[in-house]
């Protein structure tokens, strides 16, 4: 199996297809569809509502199973892993925004951000450094001890991102992820999701409707009749 560290694509998959049955008659959503993510690429998915953009994140991100074709995180087909190891492998190396948070209510935001740290392995007196550090990266660093009740749908937004980034995964998919934000604070955190493309070669897929968003990532595909295609339009 090909060692993580020197896979060439941070995710890829080819033939992916996706049917769902609905009584008597099916629905092919996804359609053969073949998609290459290179290290620290950034990557817009755009389409119109009900093109299959979120099953096909789902699928890229091994919470589905396709119904044909294959899925591979750094060059590891997800078909050949057990339910462990396929979890495992998840939780390393991917990190997920959805258009909901996703939060933990009883908890802070330096809390929420610091869990997945804690599980990876580190202590917490180390998970609470890093957590306030990504925190204080998407502007939230006067907001530790805030549990999302207490905070507004883009702050919880922002936590939730922070909350990806935490284990420095090598692909974070993501939904939506500025849907909540306003125009200012969604340039900033493009602005983070650009220096850490760049820095630590973490890839991005972001599946969106914001045009503006999806101009300043490096490349960008559409989603129509449940095949991808190289975007023109934008």
């Amino acid at each position: 199996m090909t060692d993580s560290s020197s896979a060439t694509f941070a995710l890829e998959c080819a033939g992916l297809s996706k049917t769902y049955d609905q009584g008597p008659s099916s629905v092919e959503v996804l359609k053969s569809v073949d998609l290459q993510l290179s290290r620290g690429e950034r990557l817009a998915i755009v389409g119109q509502s009900g093109s299959g953009k979120s099953t096909l994140l789902n699928l890229l991100g091994g919470l589905d199973q396709p119904s044909e074709g294959q899925v591979s995180l750094l060059g590891k087909p997800f078909s050949i892993l057990s339910d462990n190891e396929r979890g495992n492998l998840r939780n390393k190396y991917l990190g997920f925004v959805y258009q909901f948070h996703h939060l933990l209510g009883e908890f802070t935001a330096q809390e929420n951000v610091a869990l997945p740290i804690m599980i990876g392995g580190k202590s917490k007196a180390i998970a609470k450094t890093v957590a306030q550090e990504l925190l204080g990266k998407v502007g939230l660093g006067h907001r530790l001890d805030h549990k999302p009740s207490e905070l507004s749908g883009g702050e919880r937004q922002r936590v939730a991102i922070a909350r990806a980034l935490a284990n420095e995964p090598a692909c974070v998919l993501m939904d939506e992820p500025t849907g909540n934000l306003d125009r200012n604070t969604a340039s900033s955190i493009m602005d983070l999701l650009a220096q850490l493309s760049e820095q630590r070669e973490t890839s991005f897929i972001i599946v969106t409707h914001d045009e503006q968003l999806a101009n300043t990532m490096d490349r960008v595909v559409r989603l129509e009749d449940g095949k991808l295609t190289a975007d023109t339009t934008l």
